[in-house]
């Protein structure tokens, strides 16, 4: 972004797991733990890194905050742009 002109600027692009709204906490706690035994995984990070991507493992709390922040700062940008959505 910074060589179009655009200082200050990060975009990251994550992917994670949500469940719905309603799933009974141990559920997420062991979806939880088994996605991050997966991704610690010396392999799995031997690839991802080769693509350029870096494994990160958060607690369902930590992503919360974390999608929330995301979002935030996203909706302000989107506010500071003057961005429509297209009708």
């Amino acid at each position: 972004m910074s060589e179009a002109g655009v200082t200050g600027y990060e975009a990251v692009i994550w992917l994670g797991v949500i469940a719905p709204r309603n799933t009974p906490p141990p559920v997420v706690a062991r979806l939880n733990a088994e996605i991050t035994k997966i991704v610690s995984r010396p392999e799995v990070r031997a690839e991802w890194a080769k693509q350029g991507a870096t494994a990160m493992t958060m607690t369902p709390e930590e992503f919360g905050r974390y999608l929330a922040a995301d979002i935030a700062r996203w909706e302000r940008i989107v506010k500071l742009s003057g961005a429509k959505p297209d009708q």
